[in-house]
């Protein structure tokens, strides 16, 4: 089975950044186009960012200019860099993979921006 494991969230004040890690196994990383995902109570999950295989990225309008995903093959691990925090951007953040079937997912990592 997949194993994910986010780490890096924490409380921050509104302005503030965070540096999201997110470490994987079981799947063949290096070619596997991954993403950060997030879900706000009450909310739907969300994709906010995404990397492919060969470094190129895309990102909600949401984040767009405030967070940057980059991610190490060597260490099976994705980041997400998040500056400019805003209270919007409170949510729990999860990893995964960002084609085909999800079957599972990590426990994610509680983002909260205080305002």
């Amino acid at each position: 089975q997949v194993q994910l494991e986010e780490s890096g969230g924490g409380l921050v004040q509104a302005g503030g950044s965070l540096r999201l890690s997110c470490t994987t196994s079981r799947i063949i990383f290096s070619i596997t186009d991954m993403g950060w995902y997030r879900q706000a109570a009450g909310k739907q999950r969300e994709l906010v960012a995404s990397i492919s295989s060969g470094g190129n990225t895309n990102y909600a309008d949401s984040v767009k200019g405030r967070f940057t995903i980059s991610r190490d093959n060597a260490k099976n691990t994705v980041y997400l860099q998040m500056n400019i925090l805003k209270a919007e951007d409170t949510a729990v953040y999860y990893c995964n993979k960002v084609r085909g079937v999800i079957t599972y997912w990590g426990e994610g990592t509680l983002v909260t921006v205080s305002s």
